[in-house]
C-alpha cells in the first residue's frame, strides 16, 4: 500500500526542521534528537534510579501504573542505533506500555557507542534484566512475569537478552517484544535498497550506526550482535513488529520466520504504510496507537498465563 498520509505529514514536518542523519557527529545527532516531547500519559509513579552495571551504575527509570505489589514487569531498551536515545527520548513509549499493559516498565539507559562499543550495550542490558529479576522486592514486581521490549537497536538488545535468558539459571522471560528490530549486521536485503532514502531512517544511516557500534567484522557475526545467527530454539515467545517502508523490514520479517522455524510461538505483524520509528508517533499517526494496543494485549495475555 502507499505511504500513510499521516506518516507523510510527519516526514515532511521533520524535513522542514532540517534534521538529517547524514554528515553529523554522534554528539551533534544526540543534541538534535534526545530531547523528548512531554508525554500526555500520566502515571501514579515514575522514579529515576540506577542499578549496578559492569562499568558503573546504569541509569534506569521505573514506571508504575499502580501501587499494587507484585505487578508484572517489562524491561525496556530504547532504540537509536546504539548511538543515540535515552530515557527522555523514549519516555512516551515506556509510559504507553506501562499504562496500556498494566505493568511496571523499567527503562534502561545503557552505554552508547562509539564511546562504548559492542558488547557494552549488551552487557548493560543483561545486567539490568538480571538485576530486576533477582531483586523483585526492590521494584515491587513478580519475578515470574517478566518480559523484555525495545525498538530498533532496543529490539536488537531485547532479542539478544532473550537468547541469554534461555541459557540462564536466574532469568525466565514470558515474552519478548521486538519493534522493527535490528537483528543482523548484513545490510543487503531488498528492503535496504527499496527504502534506502526518503523514509527517515536511511541505508547510509544504518551503515553509519553499525560503524559506530563496531568496526570489527568478526564482532558483527557474533550472535550477541546479530541474533539472527543464534540458535533460537527455546527462547521466549515473541512479538515482532515491522514496517513496510523501513530499511530493516526484511531482516525483521526474516527473524520472525526464523523464530517460527525454531519452534517459538510468534505474533508477527508488518504494518503497511508505516516507517521506522512509527510506534511512538500516536499523537500524529493513528496506526501507532493500534500497534501500542497490540503490544499491550500480547503482554497482558502472556502475563495472565503465568
Amino acid at each position: 500500500m502507499p505511504l500513510d498520509p499521516q506518516v507523510r505529514a510527519v516526514i515532511d514536518l521533520i524535513a522542514d526542521t532540517g534534521f538529517t542523519f547524514e554528515d553529523v557527529t554522534p554528539e551533534e545527532l544526540r543534541a538534535s534528537v534526545q530531547v523528548g516531547v512531554p508525554s500526555p500519559i500520566e502515571l501514579p509513579s515514575t522514579t529515576d534510579s540506577t542499578i549496578p552495571g559492569p562499568a558503573g551504575d546504569i541509569p534506569i527509570r521505573i514506571y508504575r501504573p499502580s501501587d499494587d505489589p507484585g505487578l508484572p514487569v517489562v524491561v525496556f531498551f530504547h532504540g537509536g542505533g546504539w548511538v543515540i536515545g535515552d530515557l527522555e527520548s523514549h519516555d512516551h513509549a515506556a509510559r504507553a506500555i506501562a499504562s496500556k499493559a498494566g505493568c511496571v516498565v523499567v527503562a534502561v539507559d545503557y552505554r552508547l557507542a562509539p564511546e562504548a562499543k559492542f558488547p557494552a550495550a549488551v552487557d548493560d542490558a543483561w545486567a539490568a534484566l538480571e538485576h530486576v529479576v533477582t531483586n523483585p522486592d526492590v521494584y515491587g514486581v513478580d519475578p515470574n512475569r517478566v518480559a523484555v521490549a525495545g525498538d530498533s537497536a532496543g529490539g536488537n538488545l531485547s532479542a539478544v537478552v532473550a537468547v541469554l535468558a534461555r541459557d540462564s539459571e536466574h532469568v525466565e522471560l514470558v515474552q519478548q517484544v521486538l519493534i522493527y528490530p535490528v537483528v543482523d549486521a548484513d545490510c543487503e536485503r531488498p528492503s535496504m535498497a527499496e527504502n534506502a532514502e526518503g523514509y527517515m531512517l536511511t541505508r547510509s544511516a544504518m551503515d553509519w550506526f553499525h560503524a559506530q557500534y563496531s568496526d570489527d567484522p568478526a564482532e558483527r557475526t557474533d550472535p550477541r550482535y546479530s541474533p539472527i545467527r543464534a540458535d533460537l530454539r527455546g527462547v521466549a515467545p515473541a512479538t515482532v513488529i515491522t514496517a513496510e517502508f523501513d530499511p530493516l523490514r526484511d531482516q525483521g520479517n526474516e527473524y520472525a520466520a526464523r523464530l517460527v522455524e525454531a519452534g517459538v510461538d510468534v505474533v508477527h505483524t508488518q504494518y503497511d504504510g508505516m516507517i521506522h520509528g512509527f510506534f511512538g508517533m500516536d499523537a500524529a499517526v493513528d496506526t501507532a496507537a493500534v500497534a501500542q494496543d497490540q503490544v499491550a494485549e500480547v503482554l497482558r495475555q502472556a502475563f495472565a498465563e503465568r
